[in-house]
This record gives structure tokens, C-alpha cells and sequence, in this order.
């Protein structure tokens, strides 16, 4: 067999989401595959749909169901247990995919001998296959056969896994199984699914739709996420040990650890938890401290982060205390100039 599609299922039954998704991936022009939706403990009606696909296409669907919820990592793990195509791909239960973008990474990958292969993917908020707004997810000069300087661009700019394909081989090989229960199992095994392949592909066009609602993950901030997210880099970093590349690509990885663990999860905590806590900010900064002493000093720290989010994090690092009043009077006053303007 071909490929497998994994498809981790958690609550998608309004609005259509999970059919538009389904529909998407039963219509590919690409043959012998198969589509493993694991429904992950849904309390809607997801499990009966998934049942209602596998009867409709019983050649090609297979729907698992999951007593406990695991979370995507969990699911993704399922599926990777159960494929038996030779490619491996993921999807989002609320996102869809253009009719051949299977059949085109497949066909790049086997005309090159990659064992990874990507794509583009748009932004919209609407079931179309509307082109909606293009983000470039890789760079056309990571693309050949992976040597250091590729593998330190794919840390920096991996992208989504959700738009690539990989061979199962080197999955199961490399033993890359997700972090269960928890969010953002992508971000803590992102970089050995890329680094530890030996080719990578690039198609410089939006095979993917990404479906904006406010339900889904990345638009929901609470304490758990923000928990999650310190996990994951964590992870990130254990991983790479694992796989001994942790002090080939140290500057690479201290800077994106830095941004997953830190920078990205002290903004967000801060702006989209109502009730931040002391606590939880100032340990953050004492375990970023204490992993990475010198993050500051990081090239790329130094050549992409804003400004004024480097000012912010040079007080943390100096006083939580002084961090937090500071931040919240800035905040307030942001948002008081925005209701003058908006008189």
C-alpha cells in the first residue's frame, strides 16, 4: 500500500467540519491507500460519522475508536500502529486538502528518492476550495538531499507536519512516537521527523486548506495549553538527545526552544489567561534561565525577536514582579488608546 492518512477526530461534528474533511481525503486521485480516522473519545457525534464513512467506503476507511481521550499525540499514535502504507500522512479533522495534493507529494518524492515531501497551505475560514491566504510552509532551498546547513534551516522554518508526507520506515525506525495528553505533540517531535530524514521535497504551492474558527486549538488560550507547550519543549530537547543532534544544532535548538518554551508561551500566557500567576511566570523564566543561560546572546534570538518583546523578557529575567505590573499597565493603556481611537 501507498500511503496512510491518519486522521486524529476530537469533536469535529458542527458545522460539517469533520464531512468537508473526509469527503476530501475519499475523493483523492491517488490510488491504493487508506484513511485511519481515530476518534479520540468525542463526546458528539464525530464516532458516528466516522462509523458512517467506513461503511460508505469500507475499501479504503477505517474508523477506531478511542475508550480513553489521548489527545492528537495519543490518536496519531493509533494510527501510526495500525497504517500499513509505505508513506505516512497526517491531517487536522477540521482542515482539508486539494484532490491530488497526495498523488503529487508521492509522485515528487519517488521521482527524487526523498523520504520526506511538502507543501504550502492557504488560510480560510470558509468550506471552499477557495485560495485563501498562501503561507509558504518550507523554502525551495531546503529542498535535495539533507546535509547540516538544510537540517539547521528545517529547525528554524520546519513548518507544519500536517502538509508533508514521510516514510513509515523512518518513522518506526527512529521509534517517533507522539507525546501523549497533552497539546502541541507536533512542536516536541517536529524536528526529529525532519532532521533524520536523508531527503526532503518541496512543492511551492497551497495543497492544504487551514480552517480558521475559534474553537480550535491555537485560538484557545488556558493555563493547561501554556503547561502543555512548556512540555513539549522540554520534549523538543529530550528528543534530541535521544537522537544525538542536540549539540550538532545547539544554536538552532536553543533558539527554538526559546520560542516554544519561552517567548511564545510568556506572551500568550499573558495576554489570553485571565488570572496569570506569579508562580507560574517566575518558574518559566528560572527554568529558561537555567537551560539555556545565555539565550539572549543567540543570533537568531538576536535577529528575530521584536524589539520591544526583548526589552520585556530583560525585565522578567530581572524581576518577575516588576515583569508583570509592568506588562499589565502597558496593556491596559494599549487598550485605552484603542477605545479613545475607536470614539
Amino acid at each position: 500500500m501507498k500511503l496512510s492518512i491518519i486522521v486524529p477526530v476530537y469533536n469535529m461534528a458542527d458545522d460539517r467540519k469533520l464531512e468537508y474533511c473526509l469527503d476530501s481525503l475519499v475523493g483523492q486521485t491517488l490510488s491504493d491507500y487508506e484513511i485511519i480516522a481515530v476518534d479520540d473519545c468525542s463526546t458528539d457525534e464525530s464516532w458516528r460519522i466516522l462509523q458512517e464513512y467506513e461503511s460508505r467506503f469500507p475499501e479504503k476507511f477505517r474508523a477506531v475508536h478511542l475508550e480513553e481521550n489521548r489527545h492528537q499525540g495519543g490518536a496519531k499514535n493509533e494510527g501510526l500502529r495500525r497504517a500499513q502504507g509505505e508513506w505516512i500522512g497526517f491531517i487536522d479533522s477540521d482542515d482539508w486538502i486539494t484532490p491530488d495534493m497526495y498523488e503529487r507529494l508521492i509522485g515528487r518524492a519517488q521521482e527524487t528518492g526523498a523520504d520526506l515531501a511538502g507543501c504550502d497551505y492557504c488560510l480560510t475560514s470558509e468550506h471552499s476550495m477557495k485560495v485563501g491566504q498562501v503561507v509558504h510552509n518550507n523554502k525551495m532551498s531546503q529542498s535535495g538531499v539533507l546535509n547540516d546547513e538544510k537540517r539547521r534551516s528545517l529547525i528554524l522554518d520546519g513548518g507544519s507536519l500536517v502538509v508533508k508526507i514521510f516514510r513509515r520506515s523512518m518513522i518506526l525506525e527512529n521509534e517517533l512516537w507522539f507525546p501523549e495528553h497533552i497539546f502541541y505533540e507536533d512542536n516536541a517531535l517536529g524536528n526529529s521527523y525532519l532532521v533524520l530524514a536523508k531527503h526532503f521535497e518541496y512543492i511551492e504551492e497551497p495543497l492544504y486548506y487551514y480552517y480558521q474558527h475559534q474553537s480550535s486549538t491555537v485560538h484557545t488560550i488556558s493555563p493547561k495549553r501554556c503547561e502543555d507547550r512548556l512540555e513539549a519543549g522540554r520534549l523538543m530537547l529530550e528528543e534530541a538527545k535521544r537522537h544525538d543532534f542536540l549539540d550538532r544544532y545547539r544554536p538552532e535548538l536553543e533558539y527554538s526552544f526559546t520560542l516554544l518554551f519561552y517567548v511564545n508561551t510568556l506572551f500568550t500566557y499573558m495576554a489570553g489567561v485571565k488570572r496569570s500567576r506569579y508562580r507560574f511566570v517566575k518558574a518559566m523564566g528560572e527554568e529558561m534561565r537555567c537551560r539555556f543561560p545565555d539565550f539572549q546572546n543567540n543570533s537568531y534570538y538576536q535577529e528575530r525577536t521584536h524589539e520591544e518583546e526583548k526589552k520585556l523578557i530583560r525585565i522578567q529575567m530581572k524581576s518577575t514582579l516588576l515583569f508583570m505590573v509592568y506588562y499589565k499597565l502597558l496593556w491596559a493603556y494599549r487598550n485605552f488608546r484603542k477605545r479613545l481611537q475607536g470614539r
